[in-house]
């Protein structure tokens, strides 16, 4: 790993992209003089970056080496096509998982969600969209879902400093959203797993248990929650996600509420990413999120499995189908994506997502009906 964060970098080294034991870097802080390349580093695209300094990087990535590798790229493909080795492209399109954006205009109940000023001083970024038509309930696909999720934490949102997830079911949630701020010692909310709790209490709780964690394991990390109080240090306000009923359904970066928990029977999701460091990195999370989604929802549906309990289930499943077949998808059914707004108080758009550039960055893994 590479951290030159802050520093008074004008440009990155092309000598960088040959270093295959490279995996994770920071360059955010920089003032480089290749904007595209700026871009890219505060979105925390690696790969990108890497491959852009490969093409000649520094102002080149789409100067004469990128095209002349794209007309290359094309000649090729068209060699295979006149050989016949163009059905194995065909193949691997056909293979790639599928998504259907459902825009605005032809959504006869859009989900709007609404921003107050306050956020901009406290955790300003949010893009949120619905997920409709996933499979939760067969086997161990409900746990492989949270997996995911702590995977994600962990890795692209930088154990939640970059960007923070949540997910809801939509079934549970009463429209429309806002995006607000509270203070500590009114923001109440129900947490997972817990009863409800004033902000400012849940993480004098959370502060206690990590000292009891840390006399036990006799050792200085701690786990869980408990990891992210930091991140709330000298805030005079929280940000939370309040539904029309005026409950906090979400309270960034610590927690979900318990009234929106994903069950092993949600089939639609709500999706959230909120970050205080850019909007990019909230939309490279979602798009990743979405992937990691539909790469589940696929696998679940390739393998099968019974609809049994496990560690996750929940009691209010409802009865087991003694039928699984009725119920089955075909393997490439596309899940369906509803594009969410989100406005400031005065209904002026902030963010709409996806937008037709998102979703780019998984591109090749990701077919997307628009």
């Amino acid at each position: 790993s590479l951290d030159v964060a802050n520093n008074q970098l004008r440009e990155l080294p092309a000598a960088l992209a040959d270093c295959p034991r490279l995996k994770e870097a920071n360059f955010r802080g920089n003032q480089l003089k290749d904007k595209r390349l700026e871009k890219m580093v505060n979105g925390c695209q690696m790969k990108a970056i890497l491959e852009y300094l490969r093409a000649g990087g520094h102002g080149k990535g789409k100067g004469e080496s990128t095209r002349e590798e794209a007309r290359k790229k094309k000649r090729e493909k068209q060699q295979k096509k006149d050989s016949g080795d163009g059905e194995q492209d065909e193949l691997e399109e056909a293979s790639k998982l599928l998504v259907k954006v459902l825009h605005i205009s032809e959504n006869p109940a859009p989900l709007v969600v609404k921003a107050s000023p306050g956020v901009k001083d406290v955790r300003p970024f949010i893009v949120c969209c619905v997920l409709k038509g996933v499979n939760l309930k067969p086997g161990n696909a409900l746990k492989r879902f949270l997996s995911v999720q702590t995977k994600l934490h962990e890795d692209i949102c930088e154990k939640r400093t970059a960007a923070t997830i949540a997910t809801h079911d939509l079934q549970l949630i009463k429209a429309p959203l806002m995006y607000d701020v509270q203070p500590p010692d009114e923001l109440k909310i129900t947490p997972l797993g817990r009863k409800e709790i004033k902000a400012k209490d849940l993480l004098r709780q959370l502060q206690l248990e990590a000292e009891e964690q840390r006399k036990q394991k006799k050792r200085q990390n701690v786990s869980g929650l408990h990891r992210y109080l930091q991140l709330l240090d000298g805030k005079d306000n929280y940000p939370c996600l309040v539904d029309a009923e005026g409950v906090v359904i979400s309270f960034p970066p610590i927690t979900n509420s318990e009234k929106t928990k994903i069950r092993k029977d949600t089939r639609d999701l709500f999706l959230e990413v909120t970050s205080d460091t850019s909007l990019q990195t909230c939309k490279d999370v979602m798009d990743t999120l979405i992937l990691k989604i539909a790469e589940l929802n696929r696998l679940t549906l390739e393998n099968k499995e019974d609809s049994g309990s496990d560690n996750e289930a929940d009691a209010v499943c409802g009865p087991v189908n003694l039928n699984p077949s009725q119920n089955a998808q075909p393997v490439n059914l596309p899940l369906v994506l509803e594009q969410v707004r989100v406005v400031d108080t005065d209904g002026n758009l902030k963010v709409l997502y996806p937008s037709k550039t998102d979703l780019s960055t998984v591109a090749s893994l990701l077919t997307v009906i628009r």
